[in-house]
């Protein structure tokens, strides 16, 4: 077995985000799926299983008010099916070669570093939407004629419905948006470097403050390309998550290698 990767201590220098880096993260996501699409269709139907399930308990349990709550959160889980094609970019970047039981034996080792600890940040959020999501449901519907809301989704086109999805969409969003701010460079980060869950987080956090226009611009291609993979029965998550989560690799370390040429001409 290969010895265990070294790697390096700390944040790096994190350089602006630029709108043209995230075209070019874009291209070099798409070239990596295209050189592994194997690990691009196993990494991303697992995620589709997990949706297709959540979408049949959901159906099955006859409330069907969950499904759209659920559309709205279940993109919020995306990170765990992230860190697969971290490796498969890392290591194509570097022109290693990409052995199978090396890059299966990373995302377990995984277990052992700090991803645990952000995952259990994002499953307390994500049960926390729900949380407010059923009360939401109730605060603008609890008190209506009694209706099936699984075989009346008339229901949800009355003042109070529309009511309901216009704030629980909102709420929605809010959380989508603070998770996306959270994660969206510690991921990557936590896999590239030795550095601590919440030090990633608060400089992921950084990042997104710190460049607010194109940040925003990634999370809202994140957000439409997802919900439009998902609604073809959550297929089209095949094709969009190995794009974005290879993406968001050239992303990070677009960032990393401008703030590593500031620091260099400072010096």
């Amino acid at each position: 077995m290969p010895a265990r990767e070294v790697k390096p201590l700390g944040v790096p220098e994190m350089g602006a985000v630029r709108t043209g880096m995230l075209g070019e993260a874009l291209r070099r996501g798409w070239a990596d799926m295209r050189q592994a699409p194997g690990y691009a269709v196993t990494f991303a139907g697992v995620y589709v299983v997990i949706g297709m399930l959540l979408a049949w308990i959901t159906l099955a349990t006859g409330k069907s008010y969950w499904l759209i709550f659920a559309a709205v959160g279940f993109p919020l889980v995306g990170p765990f099916a992230a860190v697969g094609f971290y490796e498969v970019s890392h290591r194509l970047s570097e022109g290693r070669a990409l052995v199978a039981s090396e890059i299966f034996a990373v995302i377990a080792y995984q277990r052992r570093r700090q991803l645990p600890s952000i995952c259990a940040i994002i499953i307390m959020v994500f049960l926390f939407w729900f949380f407010l999501a059923h009360m939401i449901f109730a605060l603008f519907l609890g008190l209506s004629t009694m209706t099936n809301v699984s075989s009346s989704l008339e229901i949800y086109f009355t003042p109070e419905g529309l009511s309901m999805l216009a704030v629980g969409s909102g709420v929605g969003a809010v959380f989508a948006l603070l998770l996306y701010s959270l994660t969206v460079v510690a991921l990557p980060m936590l896999l590239d470097r030795e550095v601590d869950f919440v030090t990633a987080m608060i400089t992921s956090l950084h990042a997104v403050i710190a460049n607010p226009v194109p940040m925003l611009i990634w999370a809202a291609l994140i957000a439409g390309l997802t919900f439009v993979a998902m609604l073809p029965a959550f297929l089209g998550l095949f094709f969009v998550l190995p794009l974005l989560g290879h993406a968001t690799w050239h992303l990070y370390k677009l960032m990393c290698e401008d703030g590593a040429k500031v620091a260099a001409s400072a010096s």
